[in-house]
């Protein structure tokens, strides 16, 4: 797919199915992902990649975590927390794995690895499949990274849902340009 026609046709689809991509797929869409702009080359990211059987550990683990953070809202929505993995045949969880630099600021680390979440969503839908970023109370707290056996320095920034979309998409209108930009010519 054309790379301006990629970036003007992705959508988020909330409801996935399978197929999701490929090992080789996979391979090119991580790869895609190291592209990301990446200030004094730190790499401040990680991927877990979550499918089958390891949608069950990530209901589990985000479940505990959630216990922890807010216990009236896990008691709540356990279901739908425990159901949440199975809503796409796979998730990928984006980590910003901060270094201590005395250059490049924590926030810098974390916007390079949104840029590479973004990569990840942009090849995926080149491939033909569909994705959402999901967030919520199971991102950007220490908790959900103790949960997932993750380093002091790594933040959960966030969870792809990636496979195929149950329905046709349909893109929402065209926005326009000027009420976002603001010219200085």
């Amino acid at each position: 797919m054309d790379t301006i026609k990629t970036l003007l046709t992705r959508k988020s689809s909330p409801r996935l199915d399978e197929p999701s991509p490929s090992p080789e797929e996979l391979d090119l869409i991580f790869q895609s992902a190291l592209r990301a702009p990446d200030h004094a080359a730190l790499k401040p990211w990680k991927f877990i990649k979550v499918s089958g059987e390891g949608r069950g550990k990530l209901a589990k683990a985000s479940l505990e975590a959630l216990k922890k953070i807010n216990p009236s809202k896990a008691n709540e929505n356990e279901e739908k927390i425990l159901n949440a993995p199975y809503r796409a045949p796979l998730i990928i969880i984006v980590v910003a794995s901060i270094k201590d630099h005395h250059i490049v600021p924590d926030i810098e680390q974390i916007l390079s690895a949104g840029a590479a979440a973004q990569n990840i969503l942009i090849a995926a839908h080149s491939m033909g499949y569909s994705g959402i970023w999901r967030t919520g109370l199971i991102s950007f707290n220490k908790e959900i990274s103790r949960s997932f056996d993750l380093d002091d320095n790594d933040v959960v920034i966030g969870y792809l849902y990636i496979g195929t979309s149950e329905k046709e998409m349909t893109l929402p209108p065209k926005s326009n340009i000027n009420d976002f930009v603001i010219n200085w010519d």
